[in-house]
């Protein structure tokens, strides 16, 4: 019960984190457009997010149990630490503009799904991560994030920059979740 409690916060925080950027990319790439698109953007963005997850998870959950893509896995989650302890802590983000093309409906929502892929894959790994074999964690962390994703994005942004604990909450758990993966590997093939 206590593991579980320990693994039930790290997904919370990771997710906290790590869930957010998704959703502020649909907004930025929705907002160039007309109300009627931009609600055709945000359903079908959302709705990709969601799929994306979903396909992700059950795919890094399953990889995580080959000896070595742990080790890997756990390095990935080292270079996420440090890219967001960069951009969230020390706050040198740049507000990046997407380059949207304006002409379709189709190519903004292409540019969101791939955004989505690109970012989702940090998330799901530490998330995946974080669960191990507790596939009632691993489900409910997909749950929230895609919660997240969609309800809270622009309050969980405003809270990290508010309240640098939560960030670094969740850097922390981030970072655990990547000495774990690496150790367990590392365990094996000694």
């Amino acid at each position: 019960m206590y593991e579980q409690l320990i693994i039930f916060s790290q997904i919370v925080f990771i997710d906290l984190v790590l869930a957010g950027d998704n959703a502020i990319i649909i907004g930025m790439v929705a907002s160039k457009f007309p109300l009627d698109q931009r609600k055709k953007i945000i359903f079908w963005g959302i709705g990709g997010a969601i799929i994306l997850r979903i396909i992700l998870t059950l795919f890094t959950a399953y990889l995580l149990q080959i000896t070595g893509l742990r080790l890997i896995g756990g390095i990935l989650l080292l270079y996420i630490v440090y890219k967001l302890y960069v951009d969230v802590i020390k706050n040198s983000s740049k507000e990046e503009d997407v380059n949207v093309d304006n002409s379709s409906l189709i190519k903004a929502i292409w540019t969101v799904l791939l955004a989505d892929f690109t970012m989702s894959l940090d998330n799901v790994l530490g998330v995946a991560g974080a669960a191990g074999s507790h596939y009632f964690l691993l489900i409910f962390g997909l749950v929230l994030s895609i919660i997240l994703m969609a309800t809270a994005a622009t309050l969980i942004s405003k809270w990290i920059k508010e309240y640098k604990w939560i960030a670094w909450i969740g850097l922390l758990a981030i970072l655990v979740v990547a000495i774990q993966l690496i150790y367990t590997d590392i365990k094996i093939l000694l």
